[in-house]
């Protein structure tokens, strides 16, 4: 037989929650009007990469390979190419040539935001990648790099350039 102190305790528990649901009945409803207007996101929200520049408009990807290393979906695919004095693309030895990312594969684990050590990957807010072509989902360097800051001259250095011409 049931006692009496735990038929109680259990009646009181179910006004508790009742309690809850009725309140949340009674509070206005939030809707987001998406698309006529922008979506509110979180600032934690992983969406669509973007390989960033550094405050001169360099790109900040050195090709180091540890973004493609850490993918445990395999879709991140890179060649590197060597900086020279007549173009300088980054400010390491090399750059990233290729850059593309597959969104087919992606879990958007961000593994490979982690691991990139010049903090040249990034999220960011873009979620609207959908696409009934799958070959749209490759995306390239292009369409991940940021724009060069204003006020910042091209990464192409024309000074060593025009000095080693004289």
């Amino acid at each position: 037989m049931a006692n009496l102190g735990e038929v109680i305790g259990a009646a009181s528990a179910v006004v508790k929650g009742m309690g809850v649901t009725l309140k949340e009945m009674m509070s206005p409803t939030v809707t987001e009007n998406y698309p006529d207007e922008p979506a509110k996101l979180q600032e934690r929200y992983r969406g669509a990469h973007e390989l960033q520049r550094d405050e001169n408009g360099m790109e900040k990807c050195v090709a180091c390979f540890l973004c493609a290393a850490a993918c445990p979906s395999n879709c991140i695919y890179i060649e590197a190419a060597e900086n020279t004095d007549q173009l300088r693309i980054s400010g390491g030895e090399r750059y990233a040539k290729v850059y593309n990312i597959d969104y087919n594969r992606c879990i958007f684990c961000g593994y490979c935001v982690e691991a990139c050590p010049t903090d040249a990957i990034t999220h960011g807010h873009g979620f609207e990648i959908a696409s009934y072509n799958t070959s749209t989902l490759i995306y390239r360097k292009e369409d991940m790099l940021v724009k060069i800051p204003e006020g910042a001259k091209p990464p192409v250095i024309a000074e060593h350039a025009e000095a080693s011409a004289h």
